[in-house]
């Protein structure tokens, strides 16, 4: 083979690996085969954000997860734009939209210029009817997720509520 185009592959190559070590770090990916991943990769959509620019707006229907590849993040909430959490590269955010309906919770914005993998509703619907062992697969590893994060919800606000009771005047 040519080195000019040995060399092209190589970058595409590597570029490809980088996105796989990343999605196995994902805990919604991590268990997939090379198959299976391979399958997830078809159905991502990459997406660059500028500094400053708005992923999403709190209170907008949510469409799919982000996962970044690089660049940061910041979720925030309320008019004075509280920070909820920042975000970086292997980081992912927004997976509650794939199984619910409802309007985001938080805004994303762009802390730094972003690029992201995007998993959208639709393709996960469209995932579940052509695999469905794979769908499932994805939709178990979700509901983890959830349930991770929201029983860390539940100890933070454990620990919140004891502080108001042992000082109540500064809460």
């Amino acid at each position: 083979m040519n080195k000019i185009w040995e060399n092209i592959f190589k970058f595409r190559r590597k570029a490809s690996d980088e996105i796989d070590a990343i999605l196995l770090k994902v805990p919604v990916f991590q268990d997939l085969n090379n198959r299976e991943l391979k399958k997830i990769k078809r159905i991502l959509h990459q997406r660059e954000y500028r500094n400053n620019e708005i992923i999403f707006k709190e209170g907008d229907i949510g469409l799919g997860m982000y996962i970044i590849l690089g660049g940061e993040v910041q979720i925030v909430c309320g008019p004075d734009k509280h920070v909820l959490t920042e975000l970086c590269g292997g980081d992912f955010f927004g997976e509650l939209s794939l199984l619910d309906d409802a309007p985001r919770s938080a805004a994303a914005v762009a802390k730094s210029s972003c690029v992201m993998l995007c998993f959208f509703k639709p393709e996960l619907i469209d995932l579940i009817s052509r695999d469905p062992q794979l769908g499932c697969k994805i939709l178990f590893r979700l509901a983890w997720v959830i349930g991770e994060r929201l029983k860390s919800t539940n100890e933070q606000l454990k620990e919140i509520s004891c502080l108001r009771q042992q000082d109540p005047v500064s809460a």
